[in-house]
Formats: structure tokens, sequence, C-alpha cells
């Protein structure tokens, strides 16, 4: 199965763009969160540089009861209740259509983004995945 994702960039409050910029992502839905969030990164421009985490609250990640973060993966001290990100697959966090998490990537620089489950497909083997469907509007740059 294919997830098909719709990432927004948001500025480093949380909030979203002014000119609306996003990337459309498929991916297949046995990919780790590590991979999904490499997509992520590269589509927008950056370098893969920096440690990351998924959240459920979308105003304050810190809150969340849903979490999973690079931390965990490499024992630099997650916040508490974190999973990781290495071996979770990305069916198991988007379970549904709708669901919707806060990406922060480089906890230093915090570039907010979030991620919608937009649907799933089941596509035949002749398109290759992981790939960026769409594009839309120009990040700032990373550094």
């Amino acid at each position: 199965m294919i997830y098909f994702l719709k990432v927004v960039f948001k500025d480093c409050c949380g909030e979203n763009v002014k000119n609306n910029i996003y990337r459309i992502i498929g991916i297949q839905n046995n990919r780790s969160l590590s991979s999904f969030a490499k997509i992520i990164v590269s589509s927008f421009g950056f370098n893969f540089d920096h440690c990351y985490g998924f959240y459920d609250n979308l105003n304050r990640p810190f809150d969340s009861k849903e979490m999973y973060e690079l931390f965990t993966d490499i024992g630099e001290e997650p916040t508490e209740g974190a999973l990781g990100v290495e071996h979770v697959r990305i069916s198991r966090v988007f379970d549904s259509v709708g669901k919707k998490l806060l990406f922060l990537f480089d906890y230093g620089d915090n570039w907010y983004f979030t991620v919608e489950l937009l649907e799933i497909k089941k596509i035949g083997d002749r398109v290759k995945y992981p790939k960026v469907i769409k594009r839309v509007g120009r990040t700032p740059k990373q550094y």
C-alpha cells in the first residue's frame, strides 16, 4: 500500500506560512518514520543533519501523548514516553486518513511541518516509491 501525505511547512512558531508551502509525498506503508523524515527534509531542500521527531500535539509538541523521536534510537535523552523512529512503520503511526502529526526538524532552529495522511492506495509496481508527487512554494534557506 502507498500512503499519500501532505507535508505543510510552518514558521518557527508553528504557524502556517502565508504562501502555503507544501509537498505531497507518496511512500510505502512499511517504510519507517526515519525513512519518511529523510524524504520530508530532502523534499524541502534541507540537509538531513539534525535530530527530529513526530508529535500529536500540533501546538505544543512536548505535551504530546504520541511521540516518536530520533533521540530514542540514538540514546540521547528522549522526551519521556517517546518511541523511536527507526523501527516504527508509517502504517502504525498514520492509522487513519486525516490523521495529523507535527514533524519537528532541528531542535535548535525548530523547523515545523504539519503532516496529514490524505489517502491510502494500492498501486502497481510500475511507479517507484517513495517520491514527491507535488511541490508547492519555495522553502527558506536552511542556513
